[in-house]
């Protein structure tokens, strides 16, 4: 299957630049994951790649080869983009059979891998029926089914699982994988779901404003986002943002919550002094077992199914999120403390909004793109 490199891509539309020297590589049978908010340019990017729209600059390589110049037809390419670009008059099987007929395969090969993937999908049911009569979830469906059954080398899903109900999106967030690697192609799949992408993606890359702001496993893009905006966006409940000045004594490099020393990672001297955020994932924080911890006052808890959220609120006012595993025991009232995981903080330079990287050598860099 072929890789996928696109290099300095340019888009505008009149006076507006929709891609801004756009620029990543998907490797062979990989899945990318493109995340970000609407109107980033996700959609665009993939009509670009497919030849539905002509970039100012740039170039789209598949397999090494430049592709600006031929035709969409012999890209070979497999697309299903949120508008379902069903064909109203055939019906559900004949429109996913459609491209293996132009492909003139026998009729029972073409009847095999319809039912195949129609059934994965859970719409064996309506294979009879025209796009007319359908959900807009199983024509979302009917559409991604088109563009698997056709098993091409490349594939587009822009946002496939949209308007499908939460139960079947849970479930095809679990089978998807498997048969994009079954099928061995190289993906690119567009969501806006922060969770879908951690699911789905052997690398995420994230688009906001036209531009790849980082890109990288989704561990990656979790554990080390590259701004505050990305740490915002992977998360629920979202993390916690506390302005902060770093210090330092003979212990090392740390910040005060409520008056208490919160230690740092090692390899951040340099942000001493400077105007930070601190960064803190709701998981990352935990009741203390004694008062030596921040001392704090619950606000609210709300229950999850597999998790509660506590609301805290710190001697200077400070909200603060903590999330723990659904039946652990902790305080649900009253007057209490936290402690940090360290090694789980993050830090970002408060004027540039990017993640400070410790500095192995003793000093500190901020996050790349």
């Amino acid at each position: 299957m072929p890789e996928l490199r696109i290099e300095n891509l340019t888009k505008r539309f009149k006076s507006e630049t929709v891609l801004d020297d756009v620029g990543f590589t998907v490797e062979e049978g990989r899945t990318l994951v493109l995340f970000g908010p609407s109107g980033s340019g996700k959609t665009v990017l993939l009509r670009c790649i497919a030849g539905a729209e002509e970039p100012e600059d740039g170039h789209i390589l598949i397999g090494g080869h430049e592709m600006r110049e031929v035709p969409p037809e012999h890209r070979g390419i497999g697309m299903a983009f949120q508008n379902f670009a069903l064909f109203p008059h055939m019906t559900a099987f004949d429109n996913i059979a459609s491209p293996l007929a132009a492909r003139k395969l026998p009729r029972d090969r073409i009847r095999e891998d319809v039912e195949r993937v129609a059934k994965l999908l859970k719409i064996d049911h309506v294979l009879s029926h025209a796009p007319r009569a359908l959900s807009n979830g199983q024509k979302q469906r009917t559409a991604l089914a088109r563009a698997l059954a056709a098993a091409p080398s490349l594939l587009l899903l822009d946002d496939p699982l949209r308007n499908v109900d939460a139960k079947l999106r849970f479930e095809m967030r679990l089978e998807l994988p498997r048969l994009l690697a079954d099928q061995g192609a190289t993906v690119i799949y567009v969501t806006q779901d922060y969770k879908e992408a951690m699911a789905l993606g052997d690398r995420i890359a994230v688009l906001s404003a036209g531009q790849i702001t980082q890109a990288g496993t989704p561990e990656d893009i979790y554990r080390r986002p590259a701004s505050i905006e990305i740490a915002r966006l992977f998360g629920d409940p979202t993390i916690n943002l506390l302005d902060v000045v770093p210090e330092k004594d003979g212990g090392g490099v740390f910040v005060r919550l409520s008056g208490q020393r919160v230690p740092l990672d090692g390899g951040l001297e340099a942000a001493v002094g400077k105007d930070c955020v601190l960064g803190l994932r709701p998981e990352s924080l935990r009741f203390a077992e004694s008062q030596d911890g921040i001392p704090v006052t619950i606000e609210a808890e709300t229950p999850f199914n597999e998790k509660t959220v506590t609301l805290v609120v710190t001697e200077r006012g400070r909200e603060i999120l903590i999330s723990r595993p659904a039946g652990t025991e902790a305080p649900s009232e009253g007057k209490t403390s936290i402690e940090v995981e360290s090694s789980e903080a993050l830090l970002f330079d408060r004027a540039t909004q990017s993640r400070i990287v410790p500095d192995q050598g003793g000093g500190t860099s901020e996050a790349a793109a």
